[in-house]
């Protein structure tokens, strides 16, 4: 048996990812949950951190990442639960494609969500929390972190929705393994809203970077096995 050219596998993921918009963009239902979720985070933490700016400065980044993960994680526990729940999954597992297509095509459209809810959510909190979020350095560190973060997430959800309670099992399988992208990613976005110099953020960009990838390839080598349980 032959393997699949590059086009052909990008040809697939290319239609699940505007299977995914299309199907979002007509029900609204994942998105709307995410937002509303991100928006009720930040509103609740601006009334509650009734702090001086420059207190408000120093806890932005923390509260950003909280904001970000936890609005994420919903989106991606309803990414696969709703392929499953509407026979959408087996569909795609008889389709004649790579397993690895079905992986990829998913990752992208769950980022593509988690940065739709960024560019809502980080004006709004520039404006309440007068906060300057919109250097190329943070814009970098927000990006390679949602990649680290979907990368894991997309996997994970994989396996489990499967099971009964994958809406707990998510969270707890999650968490603990995108632990070392949410440390660099706070630090590294702490760095550059503090002013420290590349030379002391440049290590946290470098765990990031090393993470996407590792995970990335880990995902691309077991996908087909942990979809076939």
């Amino acid at each position: 048996m032959t393997s699949p050219s590059p086009t052909g596998l990008w040809r697939a993921v290319r239609a699940i990812v505007w299977k995914d918009l299309t199907a979002e963009r007509r029900s609204r239902e994942m998105l709307s949950a995410m937002l509303v979720f991100a928006l009720l985070v930040i509103f609740s933490f601006n009334f509650a951190l009734d702090l001086n700016p420059k207190a408000r400065s120093s806890v932005s980044s923390g509260v950003l990442w909280v904001t970000f993960i936890f609005a994420g994680t919903l989106g991606l526990n309803r990414s696969l639960a709703s392929e499953k729940d509407h026979g959408g999954l087996d569909s795609l597992l008889l389709a004649p494609i790579e397993r690895s297509a079905i992986y990829f095509g998913k990752a992208i459209a769950n980022l593509l969500f988690m940065f739709f809810v960024e560019a809502v959510v980080l004006p709004l909190y520039a404006l309440l929390y007068n906060v300057n979020l919109f250097s190329p350095g943070l814009l970098l560190i927000i990006g390679l972190g949602s990649v680290g973060y979907v990368a894991v997430g997309t996997l994970l959800s994989s396996m489990a929705v499967q099971t009964r309670t994958r809406e707990m099992l998510l969270p707890i399988l999650l968490f603990p393994l995108t632990l070392p992208v949410l440390i660099a990613a706070v630090k590294g976005s702490a760095g550059f809203l503090s002013g420290l110099p590349w030379a002391d953020i440049r290590p946290w960009v470098n765990l990031l970077v090393v993470y996407d990838l590792m995970f990335i390839a880990v995902a691309f080598m077991v996908f087909d096995y942990i979809v076939e349980e």
